[in-house]
């Protein structure tokens, strides 16, 4: 018996075309609703992305105090990539205390250091909160689980902590402030703080268990006694 042979048949652009519809027929899908779906804007760069969850008016901070600078490079050193290949992220490093008069810089430079590392290439989830606003969202009330909501904030590979010491002293704002701030200093989790208030004052305010590990974790960095917001307002 002789067997035909049997040349590969291609199908041209319409056949193509007709195959495309037979498939999207058999599950259903509207073709013409698939040529009505708008295009897939471009994704985010990681710098846009930080500045989308930045208050507008620390969108352009730039981090430039010596001892900032020191602390973002050694955060960036620090910083191990998940698995071969992936970029690098931010994990454990050294933590600052940023101590000032009111307007003298400090938040600016905190959230500056925040673009410095994003803009360094190494990939950074952060988080930025007031104290007062910290323990305002901790306080336990009805449909709130705080418990979960101190373990997340705990957790933070980066963590912002906005007017250390401005909220009133009660002994639940030492005790959570003790319990978050344990956590970071026995899992090297880097955090940013800034307050208005001199470390004997900090004691007073906060105790002595909490000032104790801050001064283990922290490097303090004094900020000139100038508020340059009245600075520049004057200028």
């Amino acid at each position: 018996m002789r067997t035909r042979n049997r040349e590969p048949q291609l199908l041209g652009s319409e056949g193509a075309v007709d195959r495309m519809a037979q498939i999207l027929a058999a599950r259903n899908i509207d073709p013409v609703r698939i040529d009505a779906l708008p295009d897939e804007p471009e994704p985010f760069s990681p710098l846009d992305a930080l500045l989308t969850a930045m208050p507008p008016r620390y969108q352009a901070a730039v981090a430039d105090h010596p001892q900032v600078l020191d602390w973002v490079r050694q955060v960036v050193e620090a910083a191990v990539a998940p698995s071969r290949g992936a970029r690098r992220q931010v994990t454990t490093g050294p933590s600052l205390l940023m101590a000032g008069v009111v307007g003298a810089g400090k938040t600016h430079q905190a959230y500056g250091a925040v673009r410095r590392l994003v803009q360094s290439g190494v990939g950074v989830r952060w988080r930025a909160t007031t104290a007062a606003d910290l323990y305002a969202e901790l306080r336990p009330r009805p449909g709130a689980d705080s418990e979960r909501e101190l373990a997340a904030v705990s957790r933070c590979p980066l963590l912002i902590i906005d007017d250390l010491g401005a909220a009133k002293a009660s002994e639940w704002v030492e005790e959570v402030t003790y319990r978050l701030i344990n956590r970071r200093y026995n899992y090297e989790l880097p955090t940013l703080i800034t307050t208005n208030l001199a470390i004997k004052d900090l004691r007073a305010y906060l105790g002595d268990r909490v000032t104790s590990r801050l001064a283990q974790m922290t490097t303090r960095v004094e900020f000139e006694q100038v508020d340059r917001r009245r600075h520049r307002a004057a200028a």
